[in-house]
């Protein structure tokens, strides 16, 4: 990440304020510089995080009712400064400002869900004791885990993080948050904003630097750690994690594939994957970078996708489709990948090596890719896309299933959408969209196998940063108590004989 290393990481401790370690935040447009931040160490995180602690007691105290107003207006000054947030993601991602506004918008709709949703899904309910336990009553509550560390990643970097954010302030715990040295500007607003409407207490913290910051908030013993990233990083989170035993939520990257069959719309299908693969430069952990098309509209399909493609232009300018690459080192990894594919006999129908000019890359459409090539098995995470012809849908499906990735997926059917997206090894499924499950609040949101584990969003995402509390209360005695030393000599004998009458058939 040489992009935001202007500045020391090497800083001893003690010097003064002014002499501390600090870094840069730069446009990758422009290579200016948008805002200087601290490298927080292992100290200053614990001090935070303790001071956290203490917060989240507070805001646990305050029950839902109080949460909820507290974050509704929140949200309601998201809503009147959307543009000045989105003018910073644009300086820190270089991404077009309609797209940030838009990343916002989901922001906005999942803080709303979260906030309104969690007495409902968190609050206490009572669960039948059933025939054995018919004297008590039994009720299951879930408790906050205290503090919610959230390490989020760049390229979504307000949606991506406030996936967990927002939950985890709704289900009552503190957050501290780290957010990618690429955009700390995003991250410090977010605190800032949320400050101004909870002034008490630091509920939502941040502490900024690179991974070493990271790893100190994930042995910090704070309850939980929600982590965006790669899935090699994310390895290392949960070995940081593991020497506490705090529990861990990942998210990692994906290879997720979209799926034309025979019957599909195809003009729908070809600007789904196009937007599927090439918006936000295709810096998407959701993204379509793989395209299964069944053989009989394999070249129409192509047709409208190239003559589409060919189109976008990347650049920093207002008009343009495509920003820049956010981190430098990815363009590396897009090279190899485009000059691969290349080299092992596949062919760019738009676009190939000389696409890549730092910091842009123009979109890329590549055919006849051997399955093992780096291009179809790993994340390449750029504007780029290999589209492979396959018999019909249900060749296509195993072909999407045989990465080890399982993040998201796309499929576009008319009779077949919803059989084919069960059958797909994917958290998330799309029929004849593409990304829509993102936008849903309700929907949990997560992957399998190196994709990585856990849900945010939804239900499931509310219940991730909440600790499921079981709670009996006896109501009346009952003659027949087996779980004690004085019961009868034939207690357990009725007992059994009461489970044989009410479960034996």
């Amino acid at each position: 990440m040489t992009r935001t290393a202007r500045g020391s990481a090497d800083t001893p401790v003690d010097q003064p304020a002014e002499q501390r370690p600090m870094f840069d935040s730069l446009d990758p447009r422009t290579d200016e510089v948008v805002g200087r931040y601290p490298v927080h160490d292992a100290a200053e995180v614990a001090e935070i995080v303790d001071a956290a602690r203490a917060a989240g007691r507070w805001w646990a105290d305050l029950g839902f009712a109080e949460r909820k107003k507290r974050l509704d207006r929140w949200r309601v000054q998201l809503v009147r400064r959307l543009d000045e947030l989105a003018g910073l993601i644009c300086a820190e991602t270089g991404k077009p400002l309609d797209d940030a506004r838009l990343e916002l918008v989901l922001v906005i709709d999942h803080l709303h869900w979260a906030a309104s949703k969690a007495p409902k899904v968190l609050g206490k309910r009572k669960v039948s004791p059933g025939v054995l336990m018919a004297n008590h009553a039994a009720s299951v509550e879930y408790e906050p885990y205290g503090v919610v560390g959230v390490i989020g990643p760049w390229n979504y970097p307000a949606f991506t993080p406030m996936g967990s954010i927002a939950y985890a302030l709704a289900a009552g715990n503190a957050v501290v948050f780290k957010p990618s040295e690429l955009t700390p500007g995003v991250g410090r607003w977010l605190v800032d904003t949320f400050a101004e409407v909870v002034p008490e207490q630091p509920v939502f913290s941040l502490i900024t630097g690179f991974g070493e910051t990271g790893a100190a908030l994930c042995e910090s013993g704070v309850g939980k750690v929600a982590f965006t990233g790669s899935t090699e990083t994310g390895k290392k989170v949960m070995a940081s994690c593991a020497k506490t035993l705090t529990p861990v939520l990942v998210e990692c990257g994906g290879k997720d594939a979209l799926i034309v069959d025979a019957d599909a719309d195809l003009k729908a299908a070809a600007e789904a994957a196009l937007w599927g693969a090439m918006s936000n430069a295709g810096q998407t952990c959701i993204g379509v970078e793989r395209v299964f098309v069944a053989e009989p509209v394999a070249d129409r399909f192509l047709e409208l996708l190239t003559a589409r493609a060919k189109k976008l232009r990347p650049g920093g300018e207002p008009g343009a489709d495509l920003g820049p690459i956010t981190m430098p080192s990815q363009v590396g990894v897009i090279r190899e990948h485009i000059q691969g594919a290349i080299d092992a006999g596949g062919r760019a129908l738009v676009g190939g090596p000389d696409s890549v000019r730092p910091p842009f890359v123009e979109p890329v459409v590549l055919v006849d890719v051997p399955a093992d090539a780096e291009a179809h098995q790993e994340e390449t995470f750029g504007p780029t896309v290999v589209v492979e012809r396959v018999r019909d849908a249900d060749e296509a499906v195993e072909r999407a299933n045989s990465g080890r990735y399982g993040l998201g997926a796309t499929v576009f059917s008319k009779a077949r959408g919803e059989e084919l997206a069960r059958r797909l090894r994917s958290g998330m499924v799309a029929v004849n969209s593409v990304i829509a499950f993102a936008a849903v609040p309700a929907l949990p949101f997560g992957g399998v196998g190196d994709s990585g584990f856990g849900r945010i969003h939804g239900e499931d995402g509310l219940r991730e940063f909440a600790r499921a509390k079981s709670i009996t209360r006896t109501r009346f005695r009952i003659p027949l108590n087996p779980m004690s030393f004085s019961r009868g000599a034939g207690t357990v004998r009725r007992v059994v004989q009461l489970i044989r009458a009410t479960r034996g058939r």
